[in-house]
């Protein structure tokens, strides 16, 4: 019989960190993986001589040795952090305007916000006002998380409305903009276009323009990244997510790779083990689930109403169209200055969004990343590693016929490359490996529903405050993207909050 505490479905990002934290506390874990690695998004591949990154921009709250951040502190507990070169980014990023300007951000709150007040001086108070308040809405939001974890039992009416009441007075600035959209707090500070631009620009990392992209996300990216520094790591994320597959195994735990679940077993209601490809039955006193709640229920069980009823009201959210680049010259031969860049065709990136429901990639804002930038190493010597795309959905592309599937896509590249040539003078001549994905291609390797990167729409109704991970089946659980804010670094540490409250459930 095989028999386990606790059996994983993927070994995405939030499948491993939930299987290293569960079976480093000694419990007896299996996690099973369709693809014959691990790691989901956070994996790379190679063509020619050169490695590609997937997924990962720049890993959020690692710190220093000296001053650990949270990520960094999991990472001690999982005994990895020493197995990994972690590469510091020397720059947040940098916004191309369609005009040929752009401004970089440098890393650290005073350096950033002097910068940004030297490049924008009409604008220097709104700079610092700005600052002050993303600072005390993270510092808000932290002490509130704080109290609310104290607490594990349910309150009471009366403490709801006290609560009620008082929340304002103690959090006054998460209270006015907890509920925001950034491209509102954006009109509300400043005139200038392109400052509104270079400060919301992680929105691209939740995949909703500024309109419709929680603030208070944008708030906490902005906050994580200066205070504690975005990372790289050489060897790509693959190797990181390898390191936590490497340390479940070193517990004891067991990884089938090659090997998809066919269905979660039930009885009464309650999850009690899974069947895999091949007919073999393992049973568990918890399952987790680290794909799409939509697939958790649709494909591998018989799908609870209540469930229909609890996801009737989100959707599925973005993938990608991305070039992955092997160019034959450094960084610095064609202008590339900064590891990670967004560049704009318009000032109105809300418009220019509109085209990720489109095809071609004519006006998407475009994001690309070069390592090589941080550390030459990340590539051969005198060459660079470039990722480059836009965001776009689905639909379109599952429209297309082979024969047209096979023309579009090329034609996208080529307009994506054709647009890097203006931004970059002699881009296209120095390319050496090019591969190209598309949301079709994020269907077949994630097997996400619409290729979705960041699961879910990140918008102001689906996220934030009102995350979907809330199980229907009594001992499923959900870790990674699609029941919490998207990233790398979010997805590690959700995950291990999920083990460690199922730690004290099966006590």
């Amino acid at each position: 019989m095989n028999k386990y505490d606790v059996i994983v479905i993927g070994a995405g990002n939030g499948g491993l960190a939930a299987a290293c934290s569960l079976a480093r506390a000694g419990k007896k874990v299996a996690v099973f993986e369709r693809h014959n690695i691990p790691g989901g998004c956070g994996t790379s591949f190679r063509r020619g001589r050169f490695e590609f990154e997937v997924a990962l921009h720049q890993l959020s709250s690692m710190g220093t040795p000296e001053k650990p951040g949270e990520l960094r502190q999991l990472f001690k507990k999982y005994d990895i952090e020493n197995k990994i070169d972690w590469i510091e980014i020397k720059e947040l990023f940098r916004v191309n305007f369609h005009d040929g300007t752009g401004v970089s951000l440098p890393v650290g709150k005073d350096k950033c916000l002097k910068h940004l007040q030297q490049v924008f001086p009409k604008e220097a108070d709104n700079l610092r006002r700005y600052f002050d308040t993303v600072w005390k809405f993270c510092e808000e939001a932290n002490a509130f998380a704080a109290k609310s974890a104290q607490s594990t039992d349910e309150p009471s009416a009366l403490k709801k409305a006290v609560m009620k009441s008082m929340f304002p007075k103690l959090y006054p600035t998460l209270a006015k903009y907890g509920l925001c959209a950034t491209q509102q707090v954006m009109d509300e500070f400043f005139t200038d276009k392109k400052l509104q631009l270079a400060l919301s620009a992680y929105w691209c990392f939740m995949g909703m323009p500024p309109a419709r992209f929680p603030w208070s996300i944008l708030a906490k990216c902005m906050y994580i990244y200066t205070e504690d520094k975005p990372f790289y790591l050489r060897g790509t994320s693959q190797m990181m997510n390898q390191a936590i597959a490497e340390s479940i195994r070193e517990c004891g735990g067991d990884l089938f790779f090659n090997t998809a679940v066919k269905r979660i077993i039930t009885k009464d209601g309650v999850a009690v083990g899974v069947e895999d490809q091949f007919g073999n039955i393992y049973n568990a006193s918890r399952i987790v689930s680290n794909i799409s709640p939509i697939d958790t229920y649709t494909k591998l069980m018989d799908t609870p109403e209540s469930a229909n009823e609890y996801l009737k009201p989100y959707t599925v959210g973005i993938s990608a169209l991305t070039c992955f680049i092997g160019l034959d010259c450094t960084p610095e031969e064609i202008g590339f200055t900064t590891s990670f860049t967004l560049n704009y065709d318009s000032l109105d990136a809300n418009e220019d969004f509109k085209d990720a429901y489109k095809l071609l990639p004519h006006h998407d804002p475009i994001v690309a990343t070069c390592y090589t930038v941080d550390d030459p190493t990340v590539s051969p010597k005198g060459t660079s590693v470039i990722t480059a795309g836009t965001l776009k959905y689905s639909t379109e592309w599952e429209k297309l016929t082979p024969e047209q599937y096979y023309q579009k896509k090329y034609e996208a590249a080529n307009v994506i490359i054709d647009r890097l040539e203006k931004q970059y003078p002699g881009f296209r001549s120095h390319i050496e490996e090019m591969e190209i994905a598309t949301p079709l291609t994020h269907m077949r390797y994630l097997h996400h529903p619409g290729g979705a990167i960041y699961g879910y729409e990140q918008d102001l109704k689906s996220s934030v405050f009102f995350y979907p991970n809330e199980s229907k089946v009594k001992n499923l659980e959900f870790a990674g993207g699609w029941v919490n804010v998207c990233g790398f670094g979010p997805n590690y540490l959700f995950a291990d909050k999920l083990a460690q409250k199922m730690l004290k459930e099966m006590k």
